[in-house]
This record gives structure tokens, sequence and C-alpha cells, in this order.
């Protein structure tokens, strides 16, 4: 108890005064990009629902548990040609809690997808909704009393996400920026408050034969001060029925990652971290599994194909 107290006083004070990382992470963003990028909300012709959860730094009291559950799909929408831009929308609920702090978001998504030609699209999107925060003061331990961090807070702010989305054929460019509201953590310390934090991550596929893929892709998370996190993966696709894939996040950790569809509709999903931090052993692991479900009319099995292009 006493690790995990340490390392809260030190999340805490990071955030306080350099306005650290404040948003969940998770391993398997390549599986579930619109629960990242607003752009992806009807960017499948189908209903398409995600539902992941992580569980982080096992032996700890008190670690990071985060997830989500997100519903995506097209608008009905006639088209005056071929080309011309489709719309979608879709709904997040996205959940994260560590030692005192907790937080639960509920956004509603909106998309624009411009096609210039069969294969190249951009999509436009933004989330907007709302968090709730919520952290218990009666968890952290101080030497003398502190009334800025010994309160039991609970508040609600509006919150919004801009999300962009490039993609042709064989590969893709992302870019969103959250927490654009950055609202005042109420009675919680003396300057915090929501800061904004962009992403940016692509893929290219590389097609070997028919039936087998490999998909190199990279996602750089840039908070508003402190390092900047990289993750590196390499997924191999097989048939569209099964995937697996190796990573390295440039901060501490190694990655594996495993999927594969149960039928046409359900897919599941698992990865690991293998954390490189010499905090604790207990730390070095972290889980994700996740379980999609779409209504998409699916090629033929034979076909190697990435979703995330079409």
């Amino acid at each position: 108890m006493k690790k995990i107290q340490s390392i809260i006083h030190f999340l805490f004070f990071y955030c306080s005064f350099t306005f650290g990382q404040q948003l969940p992470q998770f391993t398997q963003w390549t599986s579930h990009q619109f629960s990242m990028n607003p752009a992806h909300a009807g960017i499948k012709n189908c209903l398409d629902i995600h539902s992941l959860y992580r569980t982080q730094w096992i032996g700890f009291e008190g670690a990071p548990k985060s997830g989500f559950l997100t519903f995506s799909a097209p608008m009905n929408s006639l088209r005056r040609h071929a080309l011309s831009e489709r719309h979608g929308m879709g709904i997040k609920f996205e959940y994260d809690n560590i030692g005192p702090f907790s937080s639960n978001r509920l956004n509603i998504a909106y998309a624009s997808h411009f096609n210039f030609t069969a294969d190249n699209r951009l999509s436009l999107g933004l989330y907007a909704g709302f968090v709730q925060f919520n952290y218990t003061g009666n968890q952290i331990t101080t030497i003398e009393p502190d009334p800025t961090i010994s309160n039991d807070i609970s508040f609600i702010k509006p919150d919004a996400t801009f999300g962009a989305w490039w993609n042709t054929e064989n590969y893709y460019l992302g870019l969103t920026i959250q927490n654009i509201f950055r609202s005042k953590w109420d009675n919680i310390g003396n300057n915090n408050r929501f800061q904004l934090h962009t992403n940016i991550n692509g893929g290219t596929r590389l097609t070997l034969r028919k039936y087998y893929a490999f998909i190199p892709c990279f996602l750089m998370k840039i908070p508003p001060t402190g390092q900047v996190v990289v993750d590196l993966n390499l997924l191999f696709n097989y048939r569209n029925k099964f995937g697996l894939g190796a990573g390295l996040r440039n901060t501490n950790a190694f990655l594996c990652l495993v999927n594969f569809k149960i039928n046409s509709q359900f897919s599941v999903h698992y990865s690991f971290d293998y954390t490189t931090t010499s905090v604790n052993p207990g730390t070095k692991n972290s889980h994700e599994l996740s379980i999609t479900y779409n209504t998409c009319k699916h090629r033929e099995i034979g076909t190697t194909k990435c979703a995330l292009f079409e």
C-alpha cells in the first residue's frame, strides 16, 4: 500500500505542476480506432460495437483499471453523386481509475467522410459530451493535513475531442486533439485542469500473398509537457481470421497482441504489456481483453484485407 501511495503522490504533484498525461492508455488502439478518433464514426457501412477492459500494474493496490464501450454506425443519406460525402454517428463510454482518481466520460460522435477518389478519403469528426471526475482524498496520507488534497471531490465538466483521418487503400494517417475545453479541476490542488493532449498515428499495409499481410504502424501521444510516448507495432494478418502483433513503447514496455474471429461478426482481442520499469515485479504485467461485433458484409475469406482502410 505504501508503494502505491508513493506513486499516487508523485502522479498528483506531477499533474499539478507539469500537467502530465491525464488520459487512459490502451495497447490495442489499432483494433479500436473509433475509441480514440471520432472521425471513425460511421466509417464502415455497418453497425460496429467494441468493448475493452485493461488492468495495469498487477500486484499494486489501487493500480490503474480502464475500459470503454463504443457504438458506431453510418447515417442513412442519399448521395448526390458517387463520391459525395457520407456521414456517421456514434457513442462512447470510457472509464479510468487509478488510486484516489477516477473518471467517466460519455461522448456522442459525429463525422463526415469525403471521398476524393474511390480509394482516397478524408474524414473529420467531433466527440462532444461530458466527463465526471472523482477524487477520494481519504486515500492520500500526508505528513501534515492539507485541505487542498484531503477532501472527497466529484464534479462534471464538458468534454470534447476533434479528430481527422486520411486513408487510401494501403495506408492511413490520423490526428486527435483531446480535452479541448481544458476545464479546471474544482477544489483539487491549486491550479489543476484538463490539458490538451494530441495523438498522431499512421500505418501501411504490405500484402505478401493473397492470404498474408503485414501492417507496420505507429502511435505518437503528445502530452502538454513531459515525455512524448510512441508505440511502434508490427501486425500480421492471416486470411482475416487470425492476427498476431509485437510492439515497443519507447517509455517502458514491450507489447504483444493477438486476435481471432469467432465467426463472421464476433472477434476477440488480447494484448500483454511487459513493462521494463524496475519499480516492482508486479508492475510488469498489464493485460487487455476486448470483444468486437459488427454487421459488415465481409469479403471472401481468402482475400486478406484491413478494416482500417475500408
